[in-house]
């Protein structure tokens, strides 16, 4: 239950995802400025992760920064309705996004200490796919605005409602944990079993036996610059995505409506993938298919650009199907390295998860808008392509 107020939030920020590029060009605003309010949005909101996370498990409460969460991206985007100004619109939501992170790690930290290590895959994947049918229920309420010709004042009061929605339900179920834990006794598990393994080769060599068995820690590193590169290439890809199906869907004389339903199937892909995630989770399999992930996600991505050879109306309808794909591998791929880093990263650093994945994102966020505009998105395509193979080498790593 204490799900709930997640679920609501994701409505309101589902809606606002699609809306919020088109918002800035219906305003006057480009491309490259709505790539400008990703990035920098993003930036600043990179120290805030690690500040909310720091700050949560220090404390022991968890509560209190997912509320300030949500109340405080009710209150922001309900000032966004009284703006018209690009400039303004870049400083409000940069506030708000640094603000917003704050329930990223204590949501994390619930999540693995609430369930113990064999459950974590299958309890990520279930508030994965839970939230996700929120987000994809937020597109659906963006398809309906924009059939019944809403005005952006009052998509925005929507968005903001469902934020508000989502602090009220929080303040009632949810609870911070009796005893933090879980994450500590994983830690010595693994350091016992690294132990354990070194011992068991050093007994083999000194009885004069072949041994095969090589004794290697995990490459942290790797697995860091693998997710700051999985999140570069997404954020290059999809920042400025909804102008890319905005065009073709105009091109291909089909109804602006369609731009959101296009998104509604993407964020579909997702809930089938977290479904799936919580039926076969398996810690054992965790790691050897990240790399697979990965790579799966630049195939798909390369198959866009034959979209530039068909018609308008079958390019819409590649895209459409490359983006159920891509949501389907994002849910898996998420469900995974989530769980990972519950187990990698040490208490008090719970916030370097939406770090790493920040300064990808806020690179990726100026850089596809910026590449869009000045080389196109063929380009974009290729770029993104090329980005998750060096992703994909980073895990192989690891």
């Amino acid at each position: 239950m204490w799900r709930l107020g997640f679920f609501f939030h994701e409505m309101g920020y589902g809606l606002l995802s699609v809306f919020l590029p088109l918002y800035v060009i219906a305003i006057g605003g480009s491309l490259f400025e709505f790539g400008i309010m990703a990035s920098v949005a993003l930036l600043f909101s990179i120290p805030g992760a690690f500040l909310w996370g720091y700050l949560c498990d220090r404390s022991k409460r968890y509560k209190r920064y997912i509320l300030l969460s949500f109340v405080t991206s009710a209150v922001l985007l309900y000032f966004f309705t009284y703006t018209s100004s690009v400039a303004l619109l870049i400083v409000l939501y940069t506030i708000m996004s640094v603000l917003h992170v704050a329930h990223e790690a204590p949501k994390n930290v619930l999540i693995a200490e609430l369930y113990s290590r064999e459950d974590w895959e299958k309890s990520f994947a279930f508030y994965e796919g839970f939230t996700e049918v929120g987000w994809l229920i937020g597109l659906v309420l963006g398809i309906v605005a924009t059939t019944l010709s809403f005005g952006a004042a009052s998509i925005l009061f929507i968005c903001a409602g469902l934020n508000l929605v989502a602090f009220l339900l929080s303040l009632v179920l949810v609870r911070d944990p009796a005893m933090v834990f879980e994450r500590g006794l994983v830690s010595i598990e693994k350091s016992v079993d690294f132990a354990s393994r070194g011992l068991f080769i050093a007994s083999r060599m000194i009885d004069g036996e072949a041994v095969t068995t090589t004794l290697k820690r995990e490459n942290v590193n790797a697995f860091c610059g693998g997710l700051i590169l999985f999140s570069l290439a997404t954020s290059i890809l999809f920042t400025p995505m909804p102008i890319f199906i905005s065009g073709v869907v105009k091109t291909a004389l089909l109804p602006a409506s369609l731009v959101f339903a296009i998104f509604v199937l993407n964020s579909g892909g997702g809930v089938l993938g977290y479904a799936l995630a919580r039926g076969r989770s398996d810690q054992s399999t965790t790691k050897s298919s990240i790399g697979r992930l990965v790579l799966l996600r630049g195939v798909f991505t390369f198959i866009l650009i034959l979209g530039f050879e068909l018609s308008a109306l079958f390019s819409v309808g590649l895209a459409t199907m490359v983006l159920i794909v891509l949501g389907f591998l994002n849910a898996l791929f998420m469900v995974n390295t989530l769980a990972l880093s519950m187990e990698t990263i040490p208490a008090r650093k719970a916030g370097l998860f939406n770090v790493l994945i920040g300064i990808g994102g806020a690179a990726g966020s100026f850089l596809g808008p910026l590449i869009a505009q000045y080389f196109g998105f063929f380009t974009v395509f290729w770029i993104t392509g090329v980005v998750f193979a060096m992703a994909y080498v980073a895990f192989k790593i690891f």
